[in-house]
């Protein structure tokens, strides 16, 4: 069952939900979600130097072709109609063994084009780290964004019984504890 305002609130005060820096709650929680606002640091596909991404080439490895872009706290990071990059929060999110989360693009920010992931929306129980956005513009328009801004919220379901197994134990995680926007780590599949 999605937890309501009230639940969040209840979960982080038992430390099941864990999320640093501190929420303010007054712009941060909504109904029965946590937004999280944009990090920093950027990862950028470098598609002028490699033709191609190949899955089966076991030596490939996706952070080769990728570059980081930091930017400071007064800075704009522009989306380009078509781009995809790699993004991250600022918070530092931990889940309990009972509760996954969700994240979700925020709907003003939908509507002018900009996505925030593309296919991985679950957060395991379990799970500990700074969430990757999978950013793209499916706009016309280039749209600035900026740290700080909120850009995606948390919703958060309860399991019927904590799992056995939390994403932050399992040897074959591959995004466990990330402070930075991985590259797809399929190479390890």
């Amino acid at each position: 069952m999605a937890l309501s305002d009230t639940d969040i609130k209840k979960a982080i005060e038992a430390g099941e939900i864990k999320v640093d820096p501190s929420l303010d709650y007054e712009t941060q929680l909504g109904s029965c979600s946590i937004d999280f606002r944009l990090g920093n640091t950027f990862n950028l596909f470098n598609h002028s130097q490699h033709p191609y991404i190949d899955l089966r080439n076991a030596a490939f490895d996706t952070q080769d072709i990728m570059r980081e872009v930091e930017i400071g706290d007064d800075e704009d990071f522009i989306m380009q109609p078509g781009e995809f990059v790699l993004a991250i929060t600022k918070e530092h999110l931990e889940l309990s063994p009972s509760i996954m989360g969700r994240i979700e693009g925020r709907s003003s920010l939908g509507r002018i084009g900009i996505i925030v992931h593309g296919t991985a929306s679950v957060f395991d129980p379990g799970w500990q780290g700074r969430p990757t956005l999978e950013l793209g513009n499916l706009g016309n328009m280039p749209v600035a964004l900026y740290p700080g801004m909120r850009i995606c919220s948390f919703t958060f379901e309860t399991l019927s019984s904590p799992s056995e197994n939390p994403y932050c134990l399992r040897k074959n995680s591959k995004y466990k504890f990330q402070d930075k926007p991985h590259a797809s780590r399929i190479h390890h599949d």
